[in-house]
């Protein structure tokens, strides 16, 4: 499981690597991240940091270590984000634009 602040990237990178997930959000966009993975199915509800106490950490954490559902969940999606190759994608699409000339991008 991944246990963190909910920011975009570490939250990108628990699902892209398939784990279920606990956000204990203090700021930002944290909250959101948080509730998106729990409405995904893969992670637990999250803890905003005011709420937090060892008692319901531990239970987030036991939660989606063992609920079969949400690991499964999380598994799938990260299967799912890894099968789009966004990194190679992307890196295509930067590198096609080196080779074309200002006036091609402004068209594109």
């Amino acid at each position: 499981a991944v246990v963190h602040h909910g920011g975009a990237g570490t939250t990108a990178a628990g699902l892209c690597a398939g784990r279920p997930t606990v956000i204990c959000s203090f700021m930002g966009d944290q909250p959101f991240w948080g509730q998106r993975v729990y409405e995904l199915g893969v992670g637990s509800q999250p803890i905003p940091q005011k709420k937090l106490t060892p008692d319901n950490l531990a239970a987030a954490i036991r939660e989606v270590t063992t609920n079969l559902s949400i690991r499964q969940h999380a598994e799938a999606l990260g299967a799912k984000i890894r099968a789009e190759a966004g990194v190679a994608n992307t890196v295509a699409l930067i590198e096609s634009m080196g080779s074309k000339t200002e006036r091609e991008l402004a068209r594109a």
